[in-house]
């Protein structure tokens, strides 16, 4: 039975840093550390955890610009990182020579601050300036400085723009446009700006031209500047929702040209090109296309599409990158990964194609990085479950080499990935990923199933080095699910789990979870489930729902109070995901969904952990605490852990991230182990 919460009685949980609700936190905190981080075995895992993500052998990810190849790293010994750069000749080394540019940690505490870097918007074409962005302990909101690449300095006098959900991009050496808190009205409900503007070097910013304004319900604004010679263009880009989107042409004198494509198109100029991703059927091509047209001809209104790829109902485009004369194209046939080249011939409207690089069973590949100014040049990625990653080097035609190549960091032995389709409750074919132990001989074993399910987010193969160790090495079966709301099959597949229909995702998720069980993998009892963000809102649906599937679960940074999502932070922008708990025929469907409103006495839940962050400032950390809070009124199992900061993502540094992962996977095993297998700590 669902109770309605008319008048909620955690509601001051809400209240992020307020006296009373931190000592709260403080108490499930201690709570939680004497159940999960007092045993034996503890400080170990943590440790072995640690390792992994401070290896110093993983792969150094760069990104060119220019004749440098940019790194930003962490460590033991940089906790908060270093941004710094090398050459590709350097890079080739095993132990490449780096130039440091901003070293975080002698930052943090020069200025008594707990910076997390969070990306530079660096200048083109010369590459000399950038406009880094710290986050103050891992939120949303950063500060933005304009930092000088040749000296290594921050620049006096230069470009700063004070903590806000800012969005920045360079024009011209003096020019940026500026997207930030004004005051009043200059944001929208969700929090970010609502009003595009210039900002001249030398001028205070609260001076800055409006030179675009959006709604107060519109998620975002953003200018944007393309500096490629020859094709130098600037827009501006609308939000009105999180599934659609505007495209202005902006021109001197003249007012911003909406460039005619569907609302819910991904459109964008590259040189001659205006390249277009439709999620409903557009001029006879079906939702999930990529198109190409002329950019020109198209604003003189031709609608003659070049087409790069159509999907059918197993394939569906993953990505494409540009070099100096290609395309890359990644697409999925059931969540596997292919890629080709395509190259604009001098035929009008035609373009060749020819295969760039097998891709192993289960495995996924990923180009990183490209050169789209100067060259064909392309560094690409391939791992798989039980593969490390392998970095390629490349340009289009030639041979690629591989340039790094990631170690292992848990036994693989015995241990296979496989892939199963389970059947929803609708009928729907549901793909999931089974990475474990052959259990034909040894019987059901402890199993943990993984998902998402939203925002057209997909899943796909990759190799986890802390899974591995705190999960695979030591018995587990590891499940990744592809259910409806995630993009594994296109556009169609998200829509599938919009709004009133997001129960489809939750029945294809159990589905997976009993396909599990009836294949003998695992058992109720030993199978655990866990999800972050909109995967919390799946746990919470497990756990209210399907309770009887699962043996424990985990909602890491969790969504869960429907009917108030929308009035926390950024979640006004997530309406179009899931309803508008305003509009009178959308609230019985949250009312519904939502798992904070579904909690109930009279039903037996399996023990939860949930894991939130102070400094969360995308999903409330009020989401988790009230649930915990309500929970233990009921008298349920649950656990609640805070990290006092890491914004989002739960953690501002390996230590942190470590221990939660730690936490996590200490309190699986806890409660999924059978009696004789591995040790709790």
């Amino acid at each position: 039975m669902r109770h309605v919460i008319d008048n909620d009685p955690y509601l001051w949980l809400e209240d992020v840093e307020s006296d009373a609700a931190l000592a709260w936190v403080a108490e499930r905190n201690a709570e939680t550390a004497a159940a999960l981080a007092a045993g034996a075995g503890f400080a170990s895992l943590k440790q072995r955890l640690r390792e992994v993500l401070d290896a110093s052998d993983r792969i150094a990810y760069t990104r060119r610009r220019g004749a440098f190849l940019y790194n930003f790293w962490r460590d033991a010994e940089h906790v908060r990182g270093v941004w710094r750069r090398t050459t590709l000749e350097q890079y080739r080394e095993e132990t490449p020579v780096w130039e440091v540019l901003l070293d975080i940690d002698a930052l943090a505490a020069a200025e008594d601050q707990k910076w997390i870097w969070d990306g530079a918007v660096v200048r083109r074409p010369d590459y000399d300036r950038a406009l880094v962005c710290l986050s103050r302990d891992g939120g949303d909101a950063v500060v933005v400085r304009e930092f000088d690449l040749t000296t290594r300095t921050f620049v006096e006098g230069g470009f700063r723009v004070a903590e806000a959900k800012t969005r920045i991009e360079w024009i011209d050496a003096d020019t940026v446009f500026i997207g930030t808190d004004f005051g009043p009205g200059s944001l929208t409900d969700s929090g970010y700006p609502r009003t595009v503007r210039t900002w001249r070097r030398g001028t205070p910013l609260e001076q800055a031209t409006v030179v675009f304004e959006g709604d107060p319900r519109d998620v975002s604004v953003s200018g944007l500047h393309d500096a490629t010679p020859g094709f130098e263009r600037s827009f501006v880009s609308r939000s009105p929702d999180f599934h659609t989107s505007e495209l202005y042409l902006l021109a001197p004198d003249t007012a911003p040209v909406r460039i005619d494509v569907p609302d819910d198109a991904r459109a964008y100029a590259h040189r001659e090109h205006l390249i277009v991703a439709p999620k409903t059927a557009w001029l006879g091509h079906p939702a999930g296309s990529l198109l190409a047209f002329g950019f020109e001809a198209f604003l003189a209104g031709d609608r003659t599409a070049q087409v790069l790829f159509t999907p059918d109902e197993r394939t569906a485009l993953a990505g494409h990158t540009w070099t100096r004369n290609h395309l890359i194209l990644e697409t999925m046939r059931d969540v596997s990964t292919r890629v080709e080249v395509l190259t604009p011939t001098p035929a009008p409207g035609t373009w060749e194609r020819a295969p760039l690089a097998d891709v192993p069973a289960l495995s996924a590949l990923s180009v990183v990085d490209t050169d789209a100014d100067t060259s064909d040049e392309y560094f690409m990625d391939v791992s798989g479950f039980l593969q490390p990653a392998t970095l390629h080097h490349g340009r289009i035609g030639g041979e690629p080499e591989i340039l790094k190549q990631a170690p292992s960091h848990f036994d693989t032995a015995g241990l296979t990935a496989r892939q199963f389709f389970a059947t929803s409750k609708d009928g729907t074919r549901v793909p999931y990923f089974v990475i474990g132990p052959d259990r034909s001989a040894t019987g059901p074993g402890p199993a943990l199933l993984y998902g998402y399910g939203g925002f057209e987010v997909s899943l796909t193969p990759s190799y986890n080095g802390v899974t591995g160790r705190a999960w695979l090495e030591r018995g587990g079966t590891y499940v990744l699910a592809n259910i409806r709301g995630g993009g594994e099959y296109g556009p169609g597949w998200h829509r599938a789990a919009l709004g009133a229909d997001r129960p489809r995702a939750f029945e294809d998720f159990a589905a997976v979870a009993t396909d599990l069980v009836a294949r003998g993998l695992t058992t109720p009892a030993m199978l655990g489930a866990v999800g972050g963000s909109n995967g919390g809102l799946l746990m919470g649906a497990m756990v209210t729902r399907y309770p009887d599937l699962f043996g424990a679960i985990v909602a890491r940074v969790p969504l869960l109070d429907m009917l108030r999502f929308h009035e926390l932070l950024a979640g006004a922008s997530w309406i179009a995901e899931y309803g508008d708990p305003d509009r009178e025929e959308d609230r019985p469907h949250l009312m519904d969904l939502s798992p904070y409103h579904r909690l109930s006495a009279d039903q037996d839940y399996p023990p939860v952990l949930l894991t939130t962050s102070t400094r969360d400032d995308r999903v409330h950390p009020g989401h988790a605490r009230k649930a915990a809070a309500r929970l233990r009124a009921l008298g349920h199992r649950v656990l609640l852990h805070e990290n006092t900061g890491g914004g989002h993502a739960g953690a501002g540094d390996n230590e942190q991230a470590a221990h939660n992962s730690a936490l996590v996977h200490t309190f699986l095993w806890h409660h999924l182990a059978p009696r004789t297998g591995p040790a709790t700590g």
